[in-house]
Parts: C-alpha cells; structure tokens; sequence
C-alpha cells in the first residue's frame, strides 16, 4: 500500500462533530430566545433550518451567495414559517450559535486517536476547511486539539472554497509538498474527495454511514473508510 507523508484532513464532522454540537448549540439558542413559544418544539425548528442551512451551504460552496447571507437567511427561513420576519432577530441568533457553538468539544470517534498517532509519527497534518475564520480556531482551542496542526487553511484566507482546486494548491505550496506526497480525508464528497481529485490529490472519503456515492469505490486515488483509525494503515 502507497505511504503518504502529508495528511490534510477537514474539520467539521470529519474530526469534530459538527452535527451533535450544531444540534446541542441550536438548542440552546432555541430556548435563549423563548422560540418554544412560536414553534410546537425543538425538533420542528430544527428539521425547517437543517433543511435550509443545507441547501444555503451548497449555494455557499458554488460561489452562488454570501456568507452574510448564508448566517442571516438561515435562521430568517424558520423564523418567517412561524410568522417573525425580523432580520436583526436572525442576525443575533447567528451570533448566539456560533458563539456557542465554539464552546461545544464532541469529537468523531478516533479523531484524537489519529492526530496523536500524526504528532508522534511527525506527520504534518494541515486542516483545509470552509468554515467560517471567526469560529474554526475557536473550536480547535476549545476541543484541545489545535497543537496538532502544522497549518490551518480556511477558505476565506485562502481565497478559495472547496472543491476548488486553489485550496489544495495553498495547502500543497504552505507544505512544500508534492501532490502524490499528500492524503485528503474529508466526508463531504463533493468538496473534500472531488476537490481533492480535481487538483491531483489522493483522498479517502469518511463515509461511516455508508451514504451512497456518484464513483466506483475503486476509482484511481478515491478509497472509502468508516473509521478515522484507517487512515493510520497509509501512513
């Protein structure tokens, strides 16, 4: 099996559990803003605004909107469907959420297991994410695992949104490394493995679900893997 000496690796719910600590955080924003009052429970606000805030960050990775617009519509939408059309009130819920958010620490099994396994193997590990600048760094101090990274690469200071290729690039050239040297491990398909394929990178999708593919799993450069734990055997 091919040996890498570079591992980039995606932040939320790749290695920190964006979903349990976006749910925990709404929540708390939720019952902050006594939004239990307009709505019939937690649950029905959360399944209007997960539906909304995936199709925004789709729009989001295509160039199509803007981050602005992204923080204040996704809140504005469930809002709206019970009758409060209150821009400010959406905006300072963003705030509240990702505030909060920062302080959430649930980690995907074995991320902690691999990037301890990266430090004492003196793998360089680079975080390539979309997230937003103001709660990605948050997040890493908060979850105690910032000290593993030897680059962070945000795509606001890249100047490039995965897939594009030009995120890679920053990545490869912050590293001084060759494209064949490095693995990308994300579990988004489309922005983590298609990106990662688009710029000559080989890439391992976390798929621990098991969620259907558009590629053959033995497509050149493409593997699948339901535990972190499995990138430790490629390196």
């Amino acid at each position: 099996m091919k040996k890498y000496k570079f591992l980039f690796i995606d932040l939320d719910d790749t290695l920190w559990d964006f979903h349990a600590n976006a749910k925990s955080s709404l929540n708390d924003v939720f019952i902050q803003q006594k939004l239990y009052e307009r709505f019939q429970d937690f649950e029905a606000f959360y399944e209007i605004y997960s539906k909304r805030n995936i199709e925004l960050w789709t729009q989001y990775g295509q160039g199509l909107i803007t981050k602005e617009f992204l923080s204040m519509e996704r809140f504005l939408y469930p809002l709206k469907k019970v009758g409060i059309d209150d821009a400010e009130l959406a905006k300072k819920m963003n705030t509240l959420f990702l505030d909060t958010l920062a302080t959430k620490t649930e980690l995907i099994p074995n991320a902690k297991e691999l990037l301890e396994f990266a430090s004492q193997k003196q793998i360089p590990v680079t975080l390539i994410s979309n997230g937003f600048v103001e709660v990605q760094y948050r997040k890493l101090r908060n979850a105690n695992i910032e000290n593993y990274f030897s680059h962070v690469v945000l795509s606001e200071q890249a100047g490039a949104l995965k897939p594009n290729p030009e995120i890679f690039n920053y990545a490869l050239k912050l590293n001084q490394a060759e494209r064949d040297e490095a693995l990308m491990v994300g579990d988004s398909f489309e922005a983590d493995i298609v990106g990662a394929l688009m710029s000559g990178i080989d890439a391992a999708y976390y798929n621990p679900k098991n969620r259907p593919v558009a590629f053959e799993e033995s497509m050149d450069g493409f593997i699948q893997i339901k535990d972190l734990k499995e990138v430790m055997t490629m390196f």
